[in-house]
């Protein structure tokens, strides 16, 4: 029984080619793939080569899959190499059956149904009933071999033709119908063709059989192209346009590039980019996904620049993100707005597509520009898109890969926090200001609130930044939520003071952060803060309180002016824990849970005191 393709492929796919290979022969690495001494003859320099999905020796000529080397190296017989292998995968080989034989000589006939379909299509493009689809494909700068090595091909203007051009070969109308190419009447008439005045253009699969069609309108009719429906040959999800020649050209070095279409596609191969394929109709599916990895590790994903283009970007990050490896990524290439690669091309020339290849950026840079895409700077904005940074990184399923993805996006994250104007500075004359050393200007005194209903406010406020200057190695942990904390105005400057030291000083020490802010004019603000007055501060703001002491109150003083806020970080803390259980991951959620529960258990953050409010 000859075994289903599908069954073959799945093999192929579970069968690490270079760890089989490798176990006959020393492989090194050669860029993406890997060589070393054939095997089947004697050679003192490396001519065999290892790629993804099939080995060839460019000495003695042999060549296949994995089948193909287990037959060769070991002697075996097609079914016995195929039982090894399939054994190692964990895959049960289909059993001989008549029902098998029967689906599998249907498969043959069908595949000969559209072979025959194929070259009627290429006859009519180079009659005269052919001229203005040759017109339209030599107006869109496609020469005669690319035309021919694609195999496009013409309808014809009416319906009704094919089946009468096929019946002399056997082909029914039944036939067509199950392949694609012609349609059931739903009003109890015979069946009518699926394309005509249309270009035609053949799907194949990875090993260049025709599986269906494509088919795009000459008139103005909609819609503009057609894709044959799901048959037993043909899954929308699963193929891709142009793969055939990709695959074959990936091994000599194309870079893989997926685009929108098969006008894409075409363009692209005729200007020298022949690792160019497109997905049929839909967006990019995880299967398809799967196909481009068996190609390259790392192939180029190229979106249009408008709203739609940064949505299905979104769409296939989604997707691609559980899957990710160290060894298995993606790069995002960006179009200028209303171009497309064909219309870039004819245009500009092959030089400026590949100056879109080359500012293609991986994913993991990539993810920041499209979640941030048109989101505003406010707290609750910034909040929503750390959310979605984290959980993006999250979805991998490589803790290291996703620890290190999400450590890239909150370095974007942190680096695009919004710059609150800073006081400009100057130098203070000599003898002014006595008794508060050398001043940079004016002090920026804090206004004391009288007692009464926003006392509570005010000295949370001040609680929170004394905890900072007494303990500022908890500033890194605490800067963005400090950075959107909604301040007084008057306490800006100390705030933009602090965290700016934060992020050059060598040394986090509560002495050298009062030190440098007494230089920069404000001194009289530090004094007020860890004044008694009106208030003695509360213990997690002293000296004398343990770090871990000095973090759960921060989070607590900050969960009672942000509820919300806080929950937010707790979840954000619990999910970077998952991903790197360290130490720090460890203290910073042990932090945020304390002040969480002591928010909840109605806690005023002055544990011997009563609340100022």
């Amino acid at each position: 029984m000859r075994l289903p393709d599908g069954f073959l492929d799945e093999l192929r796919a579970r069968t690490p080619l270079a760890a089989i290979i490798g176990r006959r022969v020393k492989l090194t690495r050669s860029g993406r793939n890997w060589k070393g001494c054939c095997p089947f003859h004697n050679e003192k320099s490396p001519s065999f080569y290892v790629y993804d999905d099939g080995y060839h020796c460019f000495g003695c000529g042999a060549h296949g899959d994995a089948v193909g080397f287990v037959m060769q190296s070991q002697g075996l017989q097609f079914r016995e190499a195929v039982d090894l292998l399939a054994g190692e995968a964990g895959l049960d080989v289909p059993k001989a059956s008549p029902e098998a034989a029967v689906e599998d000589q249907r498969r043959i006939d069908l595949q000969a149904v559209l072979e025959a379909a194929a070259e009627l299509y290429q006859r009519r493009l180079t009659s005269a009933d052919g001229a203005r689809a040759r017109a339209y494909l030599e107006g869109r700068g496609l020469s005669r071999d690319t035309i021919a090595r694609f195999g496009l091909g013409w309808s014809g203007e009416g319906r009704g033709q094919l089946a009468t051009a096929l019946q002399s070969q056997g082909i029914t109308p039944d036939l067509l119908v199950e392949v694609g190419l012609m349609r059931e009447s739903e009003d109890g008439r015979p069946p009518y063709d699926l394309f005509f005045n249309r270009v035609m253009f053949p799907i194949r699969d990875r090993r260049g059989s025709i599986v269906s069609f494509g088919g795009r309108i000459l008139a103005d009719g909609q819609p503009k192209y057609v894709n044959g429906p799901e048959t037993r040959l043909f899954s929308k999800r699963r193929n891709l346009y142009g793969l055939d020649i990709a695959r074959t050209e990936a091994r000599k070095g194309a870079e893989i590039v997926a685009v929108e279409g098969y006008m894409d596609v075409i363009a692209l191969h005729q200007a020298g980019f022949a690792g160019a394929v497109a997905p049929l109709g839909t967006a990019l599916t995880e299967e398809q996904l799967a196909e481009l990895w068996r190609l390259s590790p790392m192939p180029i994903l190229c979106f249009d620049g408008d709203a739609a283009g940064q949505r299905a970007a979104l769409r296939v990050a989604d997707i691609a993100l559980p899957h990710l490896t160290p060894e298995r990524s993606l790069r995002l290439a960006r179009l200028p707005a209303g171009e497309d690669p064909d219309t870039l091309i004819r245009r500009n020339g092959a030089e400026a597509f590949r100056a879109i290849l080359t500012a293609a950026e991986p994913i993991s840079t990539a993810l920041y520009g499209l979640y941030a895409a048109g989101l505003g700077t406010t707290p609750e904005q910034r909040a929503g898109l750390r959310t979605r940074l984290e959980a993006a990184a999250a979805k991998v399923a490589d803790k290291a890969l996703a620890s290190e993805i999400r450590r890239a996006l909150l370095d974007q994250f942190f680096a695009a926090r919004p710059q609150t104007p800073r006081p400009s500075y100057r130098p203070a004359e000599r003898g002014r200001g006595a008794g508060r050393g050398p001043s940079l200007g004016p002090a920026i005194a804090i206004t004391r609130t009288p007692p009464g209903p926003d006392l509570a406010a005010s000295e949370r406020v001040r609680a929170l930044l004394a905890i900072l200057l007494r303990h500022p190695a908890l500033i890194g942990q605490v800067e963005e939520a400090f950075g959107l904390l909604d301040l007084p105005s008057t306490l800006s400057p100390l705030r933009d003071a602090i965290l700016q030291w934060s992020s050059v000083a060598e040394t986090l020490d509560s002495q050298a952060l009062i030190t440098h802010l007494h230089a920069l004019g404000l001194a009289r603000d530090v004094t007020q803060v860890l004044s008694a007055v009106p208030m003695p501060l509360p213990e997690c703001a002293k000296a004398t309180a343990s770090s871990a002491e000095a973090a759960s109150g921060w989070w607590h003083f900050f969960g009672l002016m942000n509820p919300n806020r806080l929950e937010e970080e707790v979840t954000a803390a619990r999910r970077a824990f998952e991903v790197t259980p360290d130490a720090a991951a460890q203290r910073r959620l042990i932090a945020l849970r304390t002040a969480s529960e002591a928010l909840r258990g109605g806690r005023t953050g002055w544990d011997d005191q009563p609340d100022p409010a």
